[in-house]
């Protein structure tokens, strides 16, 4: 199984709108999830499942890419790692899931997911983490694909 873990892009500040769940994305963060998006849907499998925080920013950065999407309340910001994971049906799920989420609980999920000490990793706005499940051996291993960023693209 493939998860693929995508950081919304950048977002206005929620001063400006007084709603965290309402917040658009800036100018720069529209550039960001089109730029990734295109990469995404490059590497992507066609039948790839796409499961999408419920927040504004959200839901923009998953529309840069021209897929249906599946609107989840469970990815909402501070949802926790085993909501995503529950969600997702990680490890034993078929195929590719994206999702587009937040952090900490991108972070906390890569981290765990890697046996990492700290309780999360440092996600970028925008950015992708590309993990797989594997069995080798009889041991389960999770591996990463690859860690992109809009602006290393």
């Amino acid at each position: 199984m493939d998860l693929i873990l995508w950081r919304h892009a950048e977002a206005i500040d929620v001063e400006l709108v007084g709603d965290d769940m309402a917040r658009s994305l800036t100018a720069r963060g529209e550039k960001q999830a089109a730029r990734m998006a295109a990469w995404l849907d490059r590497q992507m499998p066609d039948g790839a499942k796409v499961l999408v925080s419920p927040a504004l920013r959200a839901e923009q950065t998953a529309t840069a890419l021209g897929r249906k999407f599946k609107i989840c309340p469970g990815l909402a910001p501070l949802a926790t790692t085993e909501e995503l994971l529950e969600l997702t049906h990680w490890p034993l799920g078929k195929g590719c899931v994206l999702v587009v989420g937040h952090q900490p609980t991108l972070g906390r999920t890569i981290a765990r997911l890697l046996g990492l000490q700290d309780s999360e990793c440092v996600v970028r706005k925008g950015a992708v983490w590309w993990l797989r499940h594997r069995e080798r051996e009889e041991a389960a291993q999770t591996v990463v694909v690859t860690v992109q960023s809009p602006e290393t693209l």
